[in-house]
């Protein structure tokens, strides 16, 4: 499909775009979330590369929403879909190097890659990254951990780019930064130009240079400690809520009694309470959303705790 077919069938105004990735109509959200589940998205855009991606960004309309995906593993679509352009940002072909002992990574690189390149290069300390299920772009948003680890512990500086295509670097400091919570600071969002919205394209982490050997042992050990604590084997999202402080929303979640309880084809699983399971592909993205609000109010009408859902939540209703 070409540029001026997909502005037909949109109303989207980008012309004369010389473009290298490949830009989609109706792009169906379930593909690209790991719930396997949602609607579609009005347009999908799939970069070739950084600065691909800049050139395509210049080119979108001021009021265009803008969605970016990597895995889609903390991700939920609206069965109605996105009425927007969605940017997929994960790729197999994502730079990633050590660059003046920092270990640099775009934005669309896996998170357990990450983990595996520092301990192949002799670092430690990126170990929990492998069992990150989503990409750098994904972590560095919403400052993702796990075994007691957060990203932005080793964040030593970012890139990011903006609705204007344009790449800046900015330093930790320039973002408030708490579990499970990323959002630029004060001072940062008042330089920031108004409109010149950000995502994250890149990062410089700092690893601790050490005993790769023993980092890939922990890796394989922390890895063996998922599959065995975790639904692994059905669709999921992750974590489906945050932990309050001094408590677990599994066990909240658990002692609820609704371990098993599902809602149409989405189901509290067994395994691990604060999961979401989709077995057999019959779930609607309607039916997790319903499954997060009942289990919200089981543990607010049990414990009087309100617990706030990692799971980003985006589209239109049916």
């Amino acid at each position: 499909m070409n540029m001026a077919e997909l502005s037909n069938l949109s109303n989207l105004s980008i012309v004369n775009a010389a473009l290298r990735g490949s830009l989609r109509a109706n792009e169906p959200m379930s593909g690209h979330v790991s719930w396997r589940v949602g609607g579609k998205a009005a347009r999908a855009y799939v970069p070739a590369d950084t600065e691909d991606l800049l050139v395509f960004l210049r080119l979108l309309p001021a009021d265009e929403p803008v969605l970016f995906a990597g895995l889609g593993s903390n991700l939920l679509v609206r069965d109605g879909g996105f009425r927007g352009t969605v940017v997929l940002m994960h790729t197999s072909h994502g730079e990633i190097r050590m660059e003046d002992g920092l270990l640099y990574a775009e934005a669309g690189v896996a998170s357990p890659k990450v983990a595996r390149f520092a301990a192949t290069h002799g670092f430690e300390g990126a170990e929990f990254l492998a069992g990150v299920p989503g990409t750098v772009g994904g972590a560095l948003a919403m400052n993702a951990g796990c075994h007691g680890s957060e990203t932005w512990q080793f964040v030593e500086r970012v890139q990011v780019m903006t609705r204007r295509g344009e790449l800046h670097d900015r330093a930790p400091s320039d973002y408030e930064i708490g579990y499970r919570h990323v959002a630029l600071g004060t001072l940062a969002v008042t330089a920031v130009r108004q409109g010149a919205d950000e995502w994250f394209s890149a990062a410089w982490f700092r690893f601790t240079p050490g005993d790769g050997v023993r980092a890939r042992e922990r890796i394989k050990e922390l890895l063996a400690k998922r599959i065995e604590s975790q639904p692994l084997n059905l669709p999921n999202a992750g974590s489906v809520f945050r932990n309050p402080q001094g408590d677990h929303a599994a066990r909240l979640i658990e002692a609820c009694g609704l371990k098993g309880f599902a809602i149409g084809g989405a189901r509290i699983s067994e395994k691990h309470a604060n999961f979401i399971v989709t077995p057999g592909g019959r779930a609607s993205a309607a039916d997790i959303e319903n499954l997060i609000e009942h289990a919200r109010a089981a543990v607010l009408a049990k414990h009087g705790i309100a617990l706030t859902p990692e799971v980003r939540i985006v589209g239109e209703k049916v």
